[in-house]
């Protein structure tokens, strides 16, 4: 099946997403699908008390989903859930059509939009991992042309047989490529921490809005647009800061709910960007229905690669399209709190004050050093003004002694530095 495959939705509600409005969900997987070019053509939502082993829905709601694809002429079944594969074959004689869970759709999304060499390593060694457990299923030969991974097909590709030993194989050629990368990255980071500038990533639910205000504080033209997962390969550039000479901003992959443990750990180099920043600004939709338990998924996201404990800002976006009562009601609350900026991206309202928010966070626990420099090192002083809060200055001899406040990390890049000089 190519673009523009008609697809029936089936979201099975099985109690555990009590805090999503499920025409929220259905809207969500609707979009997963489109970013993929498959219209939807029907969405059904089904209550189900006991998963069946063997089809997940009922025997009746298997009926009204089969019913669902002959009216529609749908080639596609989405279950919005992680399904087995006896579950995915059952399904697929029992409605006629081509199943795929939202783990495969995810995955699919990612195979077409990694852009760079990382990123489509990270994408293969995910889906070989998901399809492993899938044998009596098929994969598409590893060198062909178009983005995906065959799990809705596509013309002119080749077939194989999902084999053990094949992927195997290759899932451990990936990971010696992928540890490559990450030693490479691991370098690039290093040298950076020895540069005196601060990193700020931008990380958030899918479509928050990460790289309109990417854009917005950078100058920048990375793809920002309505569609889930615009953006899948990290990027990286400078901004100007109150307070600092630059700072680093990275815009990183979204997130979202029941997100594949596969791509957690496959992305897990790209995410270290996020674990090694100085400041994480959560980007969050403040108009979207679900906002609150989006936040959570990206909470979970980020305990799970070890970045929930750093220094955090909450940038309520796209404020412009509430209601003026509600647009009051989110500011008042978010007065209410010192880690809240509310912002929108699109128009540049209150983007401003999310950098002066930002700054005065990276200078927050800022403690007193005493720094001896020469005249020789301007530079180094330039830098100590403009990154800290320079309290006194003494001369003695050729030399002058500062008293500065500096943050704890701004000290041992200013220490790295000094003594990359030495």
């Amino acid at each position: 099946m190519t673009r523009g495959a008609r697809a029936v939705i089936a979201l099975p509600d099985l109690g555990r997403e009590a805090r999503r409005d499920p025409e929220a969900r259905l809207d969500e997987a609707a979009g997963l699908a489109g970013a993929i070019g498959v219209s939807v053509e029907d969405r059904l939502h089904f209550r189900i008390r006991s998963p069946r082993p063997a089809t997940l829905f009922g025997p009746g709601q298997v009926e009204k989903i089969a019913d669902a694809v002959r009216l529609a002429e749908a080639e596609l079944v989405i279950v919005d859930a992680a399904i087995t594969p006896v579950q995915q074959k059952n399904l697929e004689e029992g409605t006629k059509a081509k199943v795929i869970d939202r783990t495969g759709l995810i995955l699919e999304i990612f195979g077409e939009r990694a852009a760079t060499a990382e990123g489509r390593l990270q994408v293969e060694l995910a889906h070989l991992d998901y399809q492993a457990g899938r044998l009596v299923r098929s994969w598409t030969h590893l060198e062909r042309q178009r983005g995906g991974f065959g799990f809705l097909g596509g013309p002119g590709e080749t077939q194989i047989e999902a084999d053990r030993r094949l992927i195997r194989d290759r899932m451990a050629k990936l990971k010696k490529e992928l540890g490559q990368v990450a030693r490479t990255r691991t370098l690039h980071r290093s040298r950076r921490q020895r540069a005196p500038w601060p990193v700020i990533a931008l990380v958030g639910y899918t479509n928050a809005g990460k790289s309109t205000l990417f854009n917005r504080l950078t100058r920048a033209d990375v793809v920002a647009e309505d569609l889930l997962f615009a953006t899948l390969d990290p990027t990286m550039r400078e901004i100007q800061l109150p307070g600092f000479d630059k700072a680093i901003v990275s815009d990183t992959v979204g997130f979202i709910s029941d997100l594949p443990t596969q791509l957690v750990a496959a992305f897990r180099a790209t995410l270290e960007e996020v674990v090694s920043a100085d400041l994480i600004v959560h980007v969050r939709d403040i108009s979207h229905p679900d906002s609150d338990a989006q936040r959570q998924d990206v909470e979970q996201v980020l305990k799970e690669i070890g970045a929930d404990e750093g220094a955090r800002i909450e940038a309520w976006n796209k404020i412009d399209l509430l209601g003026s009562e509600e647009a009051a009601r989110v500011r008042a609350e978010a007065a209410r709190r010192d880690d809240v900026a509310v912002l929108s991206a699109l128009t540049g309202e209150g983007a401003g004050v999310l950098l002066g928010d930002v700054s005065t966070r990276l200078r927050k626990e800022n403690k007193l050093r005493t720094v001896t420099l020469s005249a020789s090192d301007g530079e180094m002083i330039a830098w100590l003004h403009a990154n800290g809060e320079v309290l006194s200055h003494d001369y003695e001899g050729l030399e002058t002694r500062y008293a500065v406040r500096l943050s704890d990390l701004d000290w041992s890049r200013f220490e790295a530095w000094r003594k990359g000089r030495a």
